[in-house]
């Protein structure tokens, strides 16, 4: 096989693939908690497939409630599952020098063996989805998951340590291993490493860091960040700490990274703390991009942001409140495909 890489997401994608909640706490507990989440899953398959076809892949048993959401609005996947974060369990999509699609597929383990987390089925949805794109599979030696990097598309990738060191991942790696599998599955030459992710995202039911609600790509040398400005949210001091390294760091062909703020929400805390609610989590596909909002009194500063930062898309604001209460966005829920 000839050297991967993987394209930036600003590229050109064949496909969207999701995964319809079917169970677990992301269902919730009462029917009314489970008719949000599969509301708002539908609503952002609906606001992706106005720009790229949608597959949703959807547990047996869900089956009946996905086609009353979501009608002929996409195409279904049946598989077995466990949750529905595609971004986390399926594979990563990239290239070789011939333009041949692969899929990596990361080794999902519930993120890092997580004690709340089932991850039996979920764990087979990316050699599935392989097989069903008709791709190789290409197994890694690390446990990961897509919303762990973003890359620029050509030769960056932004990672944090929690993730990528978590020993419930990988036990006993260093920085020089999981850059040298980096460069092997996705042709980066050049890690930038932030420390960690946002502090809700690194209590009990999160991810242990994942880098994409802190910061990623608008473009190669462009990079956007959350941005907490309430001295109050102890994100505060992440949004420092993540500037502060960004500014200090030069991409893969030596430039400085020219940095944009996007502001948190305004809110601050929901029933169960400090809430990680990030513009950054947003889906960028064919002309589009689909972005996050919250009800907040900054969600049109965050949507005029990533108009400007990606020029000549249009940006289509959905309400992401019932995804982050379950945690995670719209960028988690989605895996895209890049084009042949």
């Amino acid at each position: 096989m000839s050297k991967l890489f993987m394209p930036a997401e600003t590229e050109a994608h064949q496909r969207i693939y999701m995964a319809f909640p079917s169970g677990g706490y992301t269902l919730g507990d009462t029917e009314e908690e489970a008719e949000a989440a599969r509301a708002t899953w539908a609503n952002v398959a609906r606001a992706v497939a106005g720009f790229t076809p949608v597959t949703m892949v959807v547990d047996p048993s869900a089956e009946v409630d996905a086609r009353r959401h979501l009608g002929d609005t996409v195409d279904y996947a049946i598989h077995e599952l466990d949750d529905a974060w595609m971004r986390d369990i399926g594979p990563t999509f990239v290239r070789d020098e011939e333009g041949t699609l692969s899929a990596i597929d990361w080794n999902f383990n519930g993120w890092g063996a997580q004690s709340w987390a089932a991850w039996g089925k979920d764990s087979k949805i990316a050699a599935a989805l392989a097989q069903r794109e008709g791709v190789v599979r290409v197994p890694s030696t690390i446990t990961n998951e897509g919303g762990g990097i973003h890359v620029d598309g050509e030769g960056t990738i932004l990672a944090t340590r929690s993730v990528q060191l978590d020993p419930g991942r990988n036990p006993g790696a260093t920085e020089a291993g999981i850059e040298a599998e980096f460069a092997q599955q996705l042709g980066v030459s050049k890690v930038i490493w932030l420390d960690r992710g946002l502090t809700r995202d690194n209590e009990e039911f999160g991810t242990r860091g994942h880098v994409d609600i802190v910061a990623c790509f608008a473009a190669p040398g462009v990079v956007l960040y959350h941005d907490q400005q309430n001295p109050e949210h102890p994100d505060f001091l992440i949004s420092r700490e993540v500037r502060e390294r960004l500014e200090a760091s030069t991409d893969a062909q030596g430039r400085k990274l020219q940095l944009i703020g996007v502001p948190a929400p305004r809110i601050l805390r929901d029933a169960h703390g400090w809430v990680d609610y990030s513009y950054i989590n947003h889906l960028v596909t064919n002309g589009g991009v689909i972005a996050c909002a919250f009800n907040d009194e900054n969600d049109a500063e965050a949507a005029r942001i990533l108009a400007e930062a990606y020029p000549g898309l249009k940006v289509v604001a959905v309400d992401a409140t019932e995804l982050y209460a379950r945690g995670g966005g719209i960028h988690c829920i989605t895996q895209q495909v890049p084009a042949r």
